[in-house]
């Protein structure tokens, strides 16, 4: 009985996600905070495709309650995707410590914490895959939004790390890095509509990439093409760039 975690499992990307895998013929642990707000969900995933689909609650912040959450899992997952993330107010960041600090719990210290306890299992059996979803502000620090991308960046790095790490040991760890991914809340930006992704044609894409062994992927493509001239504008020319 092959099990995946997905944590942040709420999410619309989350929900995606876990329909992808579930009709693969992969059993569910999905994880959350308030993760019973998606039960008739989960239910329904289960009589679609047959499989069993596990709720689990998770605060991804409590890092002293991952080994015991991880530990009760009874039957261990043999790949983790973790989707969850919180994008911070940056002025009140800047004026509250809180809000700058869920973010880096959020998106860095709690996938850290988690992810490391799958680590050297997988190292030891040899096989599993994580997924990790990171964002394009991770890879140059823009005025607009440098708290949440320096958390990104720093995910970023860790997943590469671990790829080169564990893919001697027959560990896939796929970075995905998207751009704007299509919400209620994102899509009332005036911003190009070729600058998103839809969430379930970002989980269909991860899926397949995750399945053939990748190691990164952009959504949408664009983004790849957006960042490697974002990356070698010179910094004199950068610095006065309102992005």
């Amino acid at each position: 009985m092959k099990y995946v975690l997905i944590i942040g499992a709420k999410s619309e990307l989350g929900m995606e996600l876990a329909s992808v895998y579930a009709k693969n013929n992969y059993n569910l642990y999905l994880a959350g905070r308030s993760i019973e707000k998606i039960q008739s969900q989960s239910e329904i995933l289960e009589k679609q495709n047959n499989n069993k689909v596990i709720l689990c609650e998770l605060d991804v912040t409590d890092v002293n309650s991952h080994k015991d959450f991880y530990d009760s899992l009874k039957i261990k997952p043999i790949g983790i995707i973790y989707v969850a993330g919180y994008y911070p107010d940056q002025n009140k960041a800047l004026l509250n410590w809180e809000e700058t600090s869920n973010a880096i719990n959020i998106n860095y210290v709690g996938a850290l914490s988690l992810l490391n306890l799958a680590v050297i299992e997988f190292q030891e059996s040899q096989k599993g895959f994580i997924v990790g979803i990171t964002s394009v502000a991770g890879l140059r620090g823009r005025g607009k939004n440098y708290i949440y991308g320096s958390t990104k960046a720093a995910f970023i790095a860790y997943l590469n790390g671990l790829r080169n790490s564990l893919t001697k040991y027959n560990v896939n760890i796929l970075t995905v890095i998207p751009g704007f991914i299509k919400t209620k809340k994102s899509m009332q930006t005036n911003l190009p509509k070729f600058l998103f992704t839809n969430p379930k044609a970002l989980a269909i894409n991860i899926f397949d990439s995750q399945q053939a062994n990748r190691g990164i992927i952009y959504s949408a493509f664009i983004w790849r093409v957006i960042m490697l001239i974002i990356k070698i504008i010179p910094d004199f020319i950068f610095k006065r760039m309102s992005i």
